[in-house]
């Protein structure tokens, strides 16, 4: 009966069929992934999407934690022996969590307040009596007790705790003023802006909201909370709401007193949390969102197949880090050169750079896009030595994080970091999923404020993101690290190193059905991980799409309807436009909705869904900051996207930065509704800042 009304109430928060919700959440239930369900169970879901199923993941643990808390409230208030049969009634339809904690607040256990205190006095009677309109003859200090009652009842009615949400919603204003002799500190931060600022509750961005938040944690401005003049009635609107009408004249001016104690000393201060809290949730909301969307498109960046690779890792005074890797990102040799200044020994690093890639023929180069990245790229370019249009420069964020990580030191013991970090950045080119699951997604530098938001969020919504990422791709079982394995549907670390010993102690996979013989890999492991997992050259060739093991004689029989087999669909996929779905679904063959998946997969058997890479062409006038001018045009890569703008790598050291009201004559709502992680992009400068060494840019359409 429970799960009934869990059901109900996620599919009525989602606006989804209940149908739909309900087969999904049994499938959680039962152990299943996103992925899986979203990919291989559409029959029994209605063909609900990724996103529509991860939706249902997440609100399912929000109303299953809301059902727990209602349960623990409704028990706390029987055993002690105060639930009315209306309150009861109340609190299993309140709607809300907020709902249920202002029915919760008058039985919580509370701390010792000037109420208690005036209770344990015997005071109670007395407020009870001023409540009714009568006040009796009675001390200062009685008088005093009794009204800290009222106002503690006052705080606790759900509809002056409303009232007062309603004015902080509606009129509510955050300003920030800046500590006192923290002028200057402020003044030369990131977070000047905010040194004064007002917004309205309603209207302040998130990334305000978050920004605000770290200068307060850090000790540089005071946040308050204050009304807008459409709110300045609220004391009187508190009192009109709670003073009886059958109150006398001598006892309505100690009620609205107490009131008024109310609002400033308990009501105010609640709400404020609760508004503060509110919109911490929402601005870490967006801020993960839009971290997790950045994420999203750099781990489905395009890889460059069937290229031997140059990592470069440049530097000045160290020295540029090179190694030479082979198709599947295997190290094969390494080296260090000088290209640049100080010691500018451009006739030495050609040599070297140029026995490498004959050596081990190499026809393209990652070069790292931190320190010295276009001082490398143009003597690379001007040798000659590789064809311009080969020589990327990929993005080295979490590179060093990589290079000092345990996973590193396992696959390059004898390897000091630079040269790890080179390899990083070299297998980034070959496959940017395959290398960027190794580095923890906040080191990738690709959000906001990705150290102020709800860690444990971020990190749910990132390893979503990255599993997300990986099963959409697939990966090959004889070739993928453990890592790339571990994220596979219903894997996880342990199994990936199961397989990842399986595989070395007996040779590559040839088919899918094999993967059984891996240690602890049961049917259900099986079930759910299968139809991600490649394996080429196989047995079976069905074992090289994304076509479930399950489907298998599906396929046979829709080969079969045309009097045809699976090997000569997949070598002549003009066959399929001969295939009769509905026919065939009619006759209890298949699902429509996986029989289309089916024909989909056959159309591009083993072909990776992510498009091909494509170089970068910066600016070649701009080399440094100092060569920029205002009203230049310069050509950037967008390389990171925030609520407020996104940032685009130029080619220097310094990014660009182009705010939203800058992106289109036209008023945007979302930078990615303009733009995305990796566009290759044309701006204007409109404006340097050489103190703060800003770049402000404006998107030429």
């Amino acid at each position: 009966m429970m799960s009934n009304i869990i059901n109900e109430l996620v599919a009525r928060r989602l606006g989804l069929s209940l149908k739909g919700v309900s087969a999904v959440i049994t499938l959680l239930d039962d152990g299943a992934t996103v992925p899986f369900i979203s990919r291989y169970r559409k029959e029994q879901t209605g063909s609900l999407d990724e996103v529509q199923v991860r939706a249902i993941e997440v609100a399912l643990k929000q109303v299953r934690e809301m059902e727990e808390r209602r349960a623990y409230v409704l028990k706390a208030i029987e055993d002690a022996g105060s639930l009315t049969p209306d309150l009861k009634k109340h609190i299993e339809n309140a709607a809300t969590l907020t709902e249920i904690e202002d029915l919760y607040t008058p039985f919580k256990p509370k701390k010792r307040t000037r109420a208690t205190i005036a209770r344990e006095k015997g005071l109670e009677p007395l407020a009870r009596k001023i409540m009714t309109g009568h006040l009796p003859s009675v001390s200062d200090d009685d008088l005093a007790g009794a009204s800290d009652i009222i106002a503690e009842w006052a705080s606790e009615s759900v509809r002056l705790r409303n009232i007062t949400r309603r004015a902080f919603r509606n009129s509510g204003r955050i300003a920030t003023s800046v500590v006192k002799g923290k002028e200057s500190e402020i003044s030369n931060s990131p977070l000047a802006q905010y040194s004064s600022f007002d917004a309205g509750v309603r209207r302040i961005a998130s990334h305000q909201y978050l920004a605000i938040r770290r200068a307060e944690r850090e000790g540089l401005v005071r946040v308050k909370y204050e009304l807008s003049e459409k709110g300045v009635h609220l004391d009187d609107d508190l009192c009109n709401a709670f003073i009886p009408q059958r109150s006398s004249a001598s006892t309505t001016p100690i009620i609205a007193k107490a009131v008024k104690d109310a609002s400033k000393r308990l009501l105010r201060p609640s709400v404020e949390n609760e508004i503060s809290a509110e919109l911490k949730e929402n601005a870490d909301k967006v801020a993960i969102e839009i971290f997790a969307g950045n994420l999203r498109q750099l781990l489905l960046a395009p890889p460059l197949k069937q290229r031997r690779i140059l990592g470069m890792d440049p530097g000045y005074r160290t020295g540029c880090k090179i190694v030479a890797l082979d198709e599947q990102g295997n190290l094969l040799e390494d080296a260090v050169i000088y290209p640049v200044a100080p010691r500018n020994d451009i006739e030495g690093a050609q040599k070297i750079v140029n026995r490498l890639v004959n050596r081990h023929h190499l026809n393209a180069a990652a070069i790292g896009n931190g320190t010295a990245s276009r001082e490398t790229e143009h003597f690379l370019k001007k040798s000659g030595i590789l064809p311009a249009e080969e020589i990327y420069v990929v993005s080295e964020d979490g590179a060093s994080v990589y290079s000092a990580s345990e996973l590193a030191r396992k696959e390059f013991p004898e390897k000091d970091v630079t040269v790890r970090g080179a390899v990083s950045i070299g297998r980034r080119l070959i496959d940017p999923l395959a290398e960027l699951v190794k580095i923890d997604p906040k080191s990738i530098g690709v959000g906001q404020y990705q150290h102020d938001v709800d860690q444990s969020q971020l990190k749910d919504a990132l390893d979503f993101t990255v599993m997300a990422c990986v099963n959409s791709v697939g990966v090959d079982v004889n070739t993928a690290s453990e890592k790339l394995l571990s994220y596979i549907s219903g894997i996880g670390p342990s199994l990936a190193s199961n397989i990842v010993k399986y595989r070395s102690a007996n040779g590559p996979f040839h088919s899918r059905a094999e993967l059984k013989k891996v240690p602890r890999l049961g049917d259900k492991a099986f079930e759910l991980c299968a139809g991600f997992l490649r394996i080429t050259d196989g047995i079976q060739p069905l074992d090289n799409t994304g076509i479930h093991p399950e489907s298998y004689p599906v396929v046979k029989k829709m080969a079969e309807s045309i009097g045809s087999s699976v090997k000569e669909l997949l070598a002549n996929p003009s066959l399929l436009e001969k295939i009769d779905i509905e026919k065939l679904a009619e006759k209890g063959i298949g699902g429509v909705a996986t029989m289309k998946d089916i024909i989909a997969e056959l159309r591009k058997p083993g072909r990776d869904p992510r498009v091909e890479n494509a170089s970068v062409e910066f600016s070649p006038s701009v080399e440094s900051f100092e060569q920029l001018s205002v009203g230049q045009i310069v050509n950037g890569k967008v390389n990171n996207i925030t609520a407020f703008g996104a940032f685009v790598d130029l080619g220097i050291k310094e990014n660009g930065l182009i705010h939203i009201s800058r992106l289109s004559s036209k008023r945007v709502n979302a930078v990615s509704d303009v733009l995305r992680l990796g566009d290759r992009i044309e701006a204007k400068v409109i404006d340097i800042d050489p103190e703060r060494r800003r770049i402000s840019l404006s998107l030429i359409d």
